[in-house]
């Protein structure tokens, strides 16, 4: 199946449940999509004996790195997990084959792609899991149904899921305050060899020196933005916003709204929402993966995602929230996703922090400059899509480039 095939199957909008997602770090694309592709073609022959399965693309190069065949063999542990790392002309760069044996006889063999988020598509097949929602193909075609019916976009937002979406939105609440909730009480060293020390649980309790309000925000967002981030290295439960990689910038921005500043959860719950049209839009008209796009598709889009659910959150106008979207990701254009010796960690951890302060910087400008705005968020999404398609291989999640290569020259 060739690329522009696989675009077809995504050009309408499914569910934001497509976008929050619970599970294992330290990578949605490299873990939990792995993990969800082997459920499904283990459940489709339960007569097979044996399973073989080849990793392709980025897979290949960081799989090792990211646990991919940890999450597979947790699923089918009769398998042998195989890095192919020479094949070209992939369907995706998180591409998948998986082949069922019996009495040493191959009976079935499928290409997974492992699409971001861990979100997967069967080769000839379309998604059953997740049902498309949505009418409208972008943004632009979402304000003006909004403004055409003059409803706010939570209204909006409900009016076209199903009746049970908020209880979704408690439970992924639940786990991503969980998550920061346990990260800033834990210490110690990250798995994977780096000797990483966890950070969250300092950055948490010690204050600066005459410290001043803004730079107890900041403090306490790289906090919690570093607490889930450490957890999601740690292999540990995250949820998928809208990737593992980038995790913790918002139930960082959130978990400040609430703990810190006092918004009610129900609010909370209405700005989780908002947050995943956006990056329901990201995923269908671009992308969310790392490998396809580099790490602007991932904490560029979990960027835009948290500055339009804080611009919600904070009672702005479907402009306001469009432009505070536009600008988050605007500013991570080019963002190369180069992880170190192939883990979530460097410079991940650190990125998803940025990146929460950066949503707020985002929210801060909209409300004072929307009027004078030029760009459609619909029109940066299309560049950021085209931008990584352009990016060299070398920056899409191979660790072949940028820092993991620096890193790896100076040992």
């Amino acid at each position: 199946m060739h690329l522009f095939k696989w675009l077809i199957i995504r050009v309408r909008m499914k569910s934001i449940r497509s976008v929050y997602k619970i599970g294992n770090g330290p990578s949605s694309s490299h873990t939990v999509g792995p993990y969800n592709a082997a459920n499904v073609f283990k459940k489709r022959h339960p007569e097979a004996d044996h399973f073989e399965v080849t990793l392709f693309g980025s897979l290949a190069f960081t799989g090792a790195g990211h646990g991919t065949e940890k999450a597979i063999k947790t699923v089918i542990e009769n398998c042998d997990v195989h890095f192919d790392k020479d094949r070209i002309g992939l369907p995706h760069p998180n591409t998948m084959l998986f082949k069922a044996f019996k009495d040493g006889k191959l009976i079935d063999e499928k290409t997974i792609l492992s699409i971001g988020g861990g979100s997967i598509v069967i080769e000839g097949e379309e998604s059953s899991d997740e049902k498309e929602i949505y009418p409208q193909k972008n943004l632009t075609e979402i304000i003006e149904e909004c403004k055409k019916k003059n409803i706010s976009l939570i209204d909006f937002i409900y009016q076209n899921e199903e009746a049970d979406l908020k209880e979704y939105l408690y439970e992924i609440w639940n786990a991503m305050k969980a998550a920061v909730e346990r990260g800033i009480k834990t210490e110690g060293v990250l798995p994977g060899g780096l000797n990483i020390s966890r950070k969250a649980k300092t950055l948490f309790e010690k204050r600066c020196y005459n410290e001043d309000p803004d730079t107890t925000l900041n403090r306490k967002i790289a906090a919690y933005a570093y607490a889930v981030s450490e957890e999601n290295a740690s292999e540990n439960i995250v949820v998928t916003a809208p990737t593992c990689g980038a995790a913790g910038v918002i139930p960082s921005i959130f978990y400040y709204m609430e703990k810190d500043r006092g918004f009610p959860e129900e609010e909370i719950i209405d700005a989780l929402a908002v947050a995943g049209i956006i990056g329901n839009v990201i995923r269908t008209n671009a992308s969310i993966s790392g490998a396809e796009c580099g790490c602007q598709a991932e904490i560029g889009s979990a960027c835009s995602m948290g500055a339009a659910g804080l611009a919600h959150l904070y009672g702005l106008s479907l402009d306001e929230i469009e432009y505070a979207a536009e600008v988050a990701m605007e500013h991570n254009l080019g963002l190369t996703c180069d992880p170190v010796n192939g883990l979530v960690q460097i410079p991940c951890i650190e990125r998803n922090a940025v990146a929460a302060m950066r949503s707020i910087s985002s929210v801060t400008l909209s409300r004072l400059l929307y009027q004078t705005r030029k760009i459609s968020f619909d029109e940066v999404i299309a560049t950021m899509y085209k931008t990584g398609r352009d990016m060299s291989e070398k920056y899409r999640e191979t660790s072949h480039g940028g820092l993991a290569e620096i890193y790896r020259n100076k040992d």
